[in-house]
């Protein structure tokens, strides 16, 4: 079990960084002049073990704007507690001085003008000097991949993976599991897993359904200064139900608690020193299988995309948050005798323009666009509102998508998955093809048109609630509220399954949704195999175009009930 005092040294280690990032001039000179490359690196190394985590890059190979969440709701046990704070709370939770470079990187507050001054965030060259400078004092320090790794840009689409599989062997990345991975098909996957990755793809969770025998490595053993570390992977366990089954038959998933249980003990039956989850469930899943399995000490969380400067600790497990789309690095480093006795944590910040590009890295990531380059960066229209995606409900990009579709389809209402992934861009912006792909690239991109009953739309709502508001973390799969165009509704999210969603509205007429009308919906991202329709990304693009100028007025289309 970890002490009220080590949690209490790890939050002052970790929070340090935070004391002198606090700066309130409005350039951006100032504040390359004030956050060094030196400042954002000076962590004074501690005990024998030492492991970074990178998670839920989703293809960003290249530095990037990324607004955290505005609201993000937590109910039943985990109600008002991190990582379900945003904002302002977020902000006097963590002690953050608004309009610091802290309160940049980690809040959606004063995200636009924030920006201004701070920069982008990210890149893989800057993580690679991360990484570098690290091993350079700690040369057996591990990094862990949390997965979601090869999806979600022009160029990992193109290349089926391989530019991200290319530049995290190059990062001496020493373990990983997975997610979206699995989008690429098995046959892919397979083929990088047995071919191209030169470090072990984990998936205890990952059966082979005809033999009922594992389909993955579940666990890898290392060892730093004489201590064995076992890494035990932990793939997204729901996926068949949030991604398309017929991408990989023949494989189930799961959260498999008492699986995880049974490996813990094996791992420690053979002299484990320390016992790491690297997971792909979300926090909130991970957090209740903490407090429901004995051994783990340490939990590499993903999928939820969250950032938290501290870990949280639960039944004596560290859980550790390290964000998304690269735009930070966790280090940890531990003092480790048969469990964990002490240790110092930092969410290293990758400020884009203070962090030296890594030449090595930089070369290759040049070499991987240099065949889409002509493509990724035509420009395609101007943004003056910022766009956006993180968040429980309506994000700008995909207020974006619904129009577009509504537009280009002649939809009635719309409807746009609650995809975390895709970077953000702040007012003022020129739109890209690469910006675009950032916020669709995936391999079932078809956009359909079909009708829908008002009675199958509240259904849809209403299982998508669940499966973000079900108070048992088991029963949340993964994702935020699907995102909607032309209508509105009501929900209480503390109310059962079935009767979170009311008062559904079309926006255009005002009218009620009636339950036997039949409604022309448009909508992507349809896991069944034979969706047909053009590409979400060209429709997107062919509305842009139209348009030239995007601005997205407020969205209060949704009225949330939470108390």
């Amino acid at each position: 079990m970890i002490s009220r005092r080590h949690f209490l040294q790890a939050s002052i280690a970790s929070s340090f960084i935070f004391s002198y990032l606090g700066i309130n001039n409005s350039a951006k000179v100032m504040a390359q002049q004030q956050i060094s490359e030196k400042s954002l690196l000076d962590f004074k190394s501690f005990g024998n073990i030492s492991i970074m985590h990178i998670t839920d890059i989703h293809g960003q190979l290249k530095p990037l704007y990324f607004r955290e969440p505005d609201i993000n709701l937590g109910v039943g046990n985990v109600l008002d507690k991190p990582p379900h704070i945003t904002g302002k709370e977020f902000l006097k939770y963590f002690n953050i001085s608004i309009k610091s470079a802290d309160a940049y990187a980690l809040s959606s507050e004063g995200f636009s003008n924030l920006a201004k001054t701070y920069g982008k965030m990210g890149g893989l060259d800057r993580i690679a000097t991360v990484v570098k400078s690290i091993r350079s004092e700690r040369p057996n320090a591990l990094l862990l991949d949390g997965g979601d790794t090869w999806q979600g840009s022009y160029t990992a689409l193109k290349t089926s993976g391989m530019d991200m599989v290319k530049a995290f062997n190059l990062l001496g990345v020493n373990a990983m599991t997975s997610h979206w991975e699995f989008t690429l098909g098995i046959e892919r996957v397979m083929e990088l897993v047995e071919n191209h990755l030169n470090f072990p793809f984990l998936g205890a969770n990952i059966f082979d359904t005809e033999w009922d025998e594992r389909a993955f490595e579940p666990y890898t053993f290392t060892e730093q200064n004489g201590k064995k570390i076992a890494i035990i992977g932990q793939a997204f366990p729901y996926m068949p139900i949030a991604n398309p089954a017929w991408m990989f038959p023949g494989l189930s998933f799961g959260i498999r608690e008492k699986n995880i249980q049974e490996i813990v003990n094996e791992v420690k039956s053979k002299n484990a020193d320390l016992v790491v989850l690297l997971s792909h469930n979300g926090f909130d899943v991970d957090r209740q299988l903490a407090s429901r399995t004995e051994g783990i000490d340490i939990i590499f969380c993903g999928h939820t995309h969250d950032a938290l400067p501290t870990p949280i600790i639960e039944n004596g497990t560290l859980l550790i948050a390290s964000g998304s789309n690269g735009k930070f690095l966790s280090r940890i480093d531990l003092n480790v005798d048969k469990g964990i006795k002490d240790f110092k944590y930092r969410l290293i910040p990758i400020f884009s323009d203070v962090i030296s590009s890594d030449k090595e890295m930089a070369n290759l990531i040049n070499e991987e666009r240099k065949p889409f380059l002509s493509i990724l960066k035509e420009e395609i229209g101007e943004t003056e509102s910022v766009l956006y995606r993180r968040g429980n409900f309506n994000g700008t990009w995909d207020d974006l998508i619904c129009n577009a579709i509504i537009d280009e389809r002649g939809a009635d209402i719309a409807l746009s998955p609650g995809f975390r992934w895709g970077p953000s861009l702040i007012p003022g912006s020129k739109i890209t093809v690469e910006d675009i792909y950032n916020a669709t690239a995936m391999s079932y991109p078809k956009v359909y048109l079909t009708e829908m009953t008002g009675n199958t739309l509240k259904i849809i709502l209403e299982d998508v609630a669940d499966n973000l508001f079900n108070p048992d973390p088991y029963y949340q799969q993964g994702g935020d509220m699907v995102r909607v165009g032309g209508m509105g509704y009501r929900i209480d999210i503390n109310k059962s399954q079935g009767n979170r969603i009311s008062e559904m509205t079309m926006l255009k007429t005002g009218d009620r949704i009636e339950p036997e009308k039949n409604y022309k919906v448009g909508g992507w991202a349809s896991v069944n195999e034979s969706t047909e329709g053009p590409p979400v990304w060209d429709l997107v693009e062919k509305y842009i175009r139209r348009k030239k100028i995007i601005q997205i007025e407020k969205n209060n289309s949704v009225k949330v009930i939470t108390g």
